[in-house]
C-alpha cells in the first residue's frame, strides 16, 4: 500500500522541478569555472596565506592566556553558569509559558535581531541568547589578557569581533527565522536566487567576493548624482579642476578650493541637490573649485605624495589665481585631502607662499599616534605584503581598500548584505551613498607606500621636519593661518580625539567643532535636514575630554557655523564668476568631468 500523501500547506510554494534543475546546472558550471580561475590566480600572484598577520597576534594572545589559567577558568565557569540559567529559562517558557527575564539582552539598535521571532519564539530566543553569551565570553577573554603589547591586543580584539560577527545565527539559513519564513513561502527559490547573486558577485570580483550593496544601474554620475552645474576649467595627469556655476549675483571675493580624498571620489560632497555641500556653498556666495582626482592605473605608479601636492594643490592654486585674479583663497581638505592640505601648508610656510588664507580640515588626521582601528592594518608584515602586491600592478586595487573600510562596520556593510542578497535572495535597495561607497579608486604604489609608512606607521607629519616634500621639511607649527577643524563623534576612520590632538600642532588660531554621527553622515549634513547636532568650544585645552566637558551643544548642521567663521575672515563681495569665461581657461567639458567616471 502506498504511504498517504502529506496534506498540502497553502503557504508552501513548490518549486518548478525543471527550472530548478536548469538553475542548479548553470550554477554548477559557473562555480567550477570560478574555482579554477581563482586557483590559477592564487598560484600566479603568490598570495600569502596570512597577509594580515593575524596568526602571530593570536599566538601571542594564547601564550599569555595560558600563562594565567585561573582567569580562563573563571570565565568558563561564568559562561557555564549563564548557560544553565538559559536552559532553565527556556524550559520554563516551553513547559509552563513563563516569561523570565533574559539572561542577556540584545542591543535594541542591533538590526540582526529585529525580527519578532527572535523574542517571541522560545527556540530562536534560546539561539540568540546562546550566541550573545558566547560572544560576551570570547570578548571578555581576549580583551582581558595581561601583558599583551597594545598593538597586538588591539589586533586580537578587532579580529575576535570579526569572528564573533561572522558566527551570528542571523548569518545562517537554518538559524534565521526570517530566512526560514522566506524559504517556506517561496519553496526555496530565495536560496537559488541567493546562490545566483553570490556567483554574480564572485564573477564581478573575478573570484574575489565583491558584495553588491546597491542597485548599480539606478545611478549615473552627472545625471542623478553629482549634478551641480559647472565646468572643468583645468586638468593634468592627476586631477581635473571643476569650477561650479554661481547661483547668486554677488560672490565672496575669496574663492574656495575643496580637496577631497583620492581614496574615494569627490561627489560625496555633491551627491544629490538636497544634501550637496557644493550646492549649499554656491548658494551662500562661494566661488567653489573642486579637485576631481584621476583614478590611476599602472602608468602613474611612480606618482608620489610630492606629486599630489604639486600637480594637485599647487597647480589648482595657480589656475584659480589666474581665473579669479585673487591672490588668496580659502581651502577645505576632506580626510586624506585634509592631510595633503596640512602637508602642503607646511611646505608653503617654509617657502613663504601665502596664497591659502584659511584652511578647513574635515575629519582629518594630522597626528596618527592613535589612528583608531585602521592602525590594525599597519604593521611591517602587512605593509610589506601591500607593497609587494602594489609592485606587481603599480597600484593598490580599489576593492582592497574598500574591504578594509567595510570591516570597520562589518555587520552593517558586510553581513547585512550577505543575509539580504544570498539568504533572502533579494536585490539590494538603490541607495546613492552606497553607490558612491562602491565606486572605488586605486592608489598609486609610490604615493600609497609613502602615506602608509610616513603618516600611519611612523607618524612623522606631527614631528617638525619629520617629512619633507620636494626636499623642503614640513613643520605644522609654522602654519599661522586660521584653521577650522570639523570632526565627528562616531568616526571610525579618523577618531575625533586624534584629530583634536593633531589640531593643536598648528601655529595659528584654531576653531575645533565636533559633529554627531560618523565619517560621512556627520560631514554631509545639510541644514535643511535638521539632523545631528554639533558641539563648539572657543578654548583649545590640551585634553580632548576637557574640550568636550567645556563644549556647548548646538542643534543641527555645522555648515552655518563654518560659513560664519569663513566670512569673518573676509566678507568682501565681487560680481559672481561664470566658469569657463577666464582667458586661457575655457571650459574643457561640463562637470563632473571624465576623470570621475573611470571605474576601477
Amino acid at each position: 500500500m502506498n504511504a498517504p500523501m502529506p496534506p498540502k500547506d497553502p503557504d508552501i510554494k513548490l518549486p518548478d522541478a525543471g527550472a530548478l534543475s536548469r538553475s542548479m546546472a548553470d550554477i554548477a558550471a559557473r562555480s567550477q569555472k570560478l574555482v579554477a580561475e581563482w586557483m590559477k590566480r592564487q598560484a600566479a600572484e603568490g598570495i600569502q596565506m596570512d597577509p594580515l598577520n593575524i596568526s602571530s597576534a593570536f599566538m601571542a594572545m594564547t601564550t599569555k592566556l595560558l600563562a594565567n589559567p585561573s582567569h580562563l577558568m573563571e570565565a568558563q565557569i561564568g559562561l557555564w553558569r549563564d548557560y544553565m540559567t538559559l536552559w532553565n529559562n527556556t524550559a520554563r517558557r516551553i513547559i509552563s509559558g513563563e516569561e523570565p527575564e533574559p539572561v542577556i539582552a540584545h542591543d535594541p539598535k542591533d538590526k540582526r535581531f529585529a525580527d519578532p521571532a527572535w523574542r517571541q519564539n522560545e527556540i530562536f530566543d534560546f539561539i540568540k541568547q546562546s550566541y550573545l553569551l558566547s560572544a560576551r565570553y570570547i570578548n571578555d577573554v581576549v580583551t582581558q589578557v595581561d601583558g599583551l603589547d597594545p598593538k597586538t591586543a588591539q589586533k586580537v580584539d578587532f579580529y575576535a569581533r570579526q569572528f564573533i560577527n561572522a558566527l551570528s545565527p542571523s548569518n545562517f539559513a537554518l538559524t534565521n527565522p526570517e530566512v526560514l519564513r522566506k524559504t517556506r513561502e517561496t519553496g526555496g527559490e530565495n536560496l537559488v536566487r541567493g546562490l545566483n547573486n553570490l556567483l554574480n558577485d564572485l564573477e564581478h570580483g573575478r573570484g574575489n567576493l565583491r558584495i553588491k550593496m546597491t542597485d548599480t544601474e539606478a545611478f549615473n554620475v552627472g545625471e542623478n548624482i553629482a549634478v551641480s552645474p559647472g565646468k572643468v576649467v583645468y586638468q593634468n595627469e592627476l586631477m581635473q579642476l571643476i569650477q561650479y556655476s554661481p547661483t547668486t549675483e554677488q560672490a565672496l571675493a575669496r574663492p574656495l578650493l575643496i580637496l577631497p580624498p583620492w581614496i574615494n571620489k569627490f561627489y560625496i560632497l555633491d551627491l544629490r541637490p538636497k544634501n550637496s555641500l557644493v550646492r549649499w556653498l554656491v548658494s551662500q556666495g562661494h566661488t567653489v573649485f573642486m579637485v576631481s582626482w584621476v583614478n590611476p592605473d599602472e602608468h602613474l605608479a611612480d606618482k608620489n605624495f610630492d606629486d599630489y601636492m604639486t600637480e594637485g594643490v599647487l597647480a589648482a592654486l595657480d589656475a584659480i589665481e589666474k581665473i579669479t585674479k585673487q591672490h588668496q583663497i580659502n581651502a577645505i581638505g576632506y580626510c586624506l585631502g585634509g592631510t595633503l592640505l596640512a602637508s602642503t601648508l607646511g611646505y608653503m610656510a617654509a617657502k613663504g607662499d601665502e596664497r591659502i588664507a584659511s584652511a578647513t580640515f574635515l575629519v582629518t588626521l594630522t597626528d596618527f599616534s592613535d589612528a583608531g582601528e585602521l592602525g590594525i592594518f599597519i604593521d611591517e608584515e602587512q605593509l610589506s605584503s601591500i607593497e609587494e602586491r602594489m609592485s606587481k600592478r603599480g597600484y593598490l586595487e580599489g576593492g582592497e581598500m574598500a574591504n578594509t573600510f567595510n570591516m570597520l562596520r562589518a555587520n552593517d556593510l558586510i553581513w547585512s548584505f550577505v543575509v539580504n542578497n544570498y539568504l533572502l535572495g533579494q536585490e539590494p535597495f538603490p541607495f546613492d551613498l552606497l553607490y558612491w561607497n562602491c565606486d572605488s579608486t586605486r592608489m598609486p604604489a609610490a604615493m600609497h607606500s609613502f602615506y602608509l609608512r610616513n603618516m600611519y606607521q611612523k607618524n612623522l607629519l606631527s614631528i617638525p621636519g619629520g617629512i619633507s616634500l620636494k626636499d623642503v621639511p614640513v613643520d605644522l607649527s609654522q602654519v599661522k593661518i586660521p584653521c577650522y577643524f570639523l570632526s565627528c563623534r562616531e568616526d571610525h576612520i579618523a577618531p575625533w580625539a586624534s584629530t583634536y590632538k593633531g589640531s593643536r600642532n598648528f601655529g595659528g588660531k584654531v576653531r575645533f567643532v565636533l559633529a554627531a554621527s560618523g565619517h560621512i553622515a556627520g560631514v554631509v549634513n545639510p541644514p535643511e535636514g535638521g539632523k545631528y547636532n554639533h558641539f563648539i568650544n572657543q578654548d583649545m585645552p590640551e585634553s580632548p575630554d576637557e574640550w568636550f566637558q567645556g563644549a556647548t551643544e548646538m542643534g543641527g548642521s555645522w555648515w552655518p557655523d563654518w560659513h560664519r567663521w569663513a566670512t569673518a575672515q573676509n566678507s568682501e563681495r565681487v560680481p559672481a564668476r561664470e566658469p569657463g569665461k577666464a582667458r586661457g581657461f575655457k571650459a574643457i567639458e561640463d562637470a563632473p568631468g571624465e576623470y570621475v567616471r573611470v571605474k576601477s
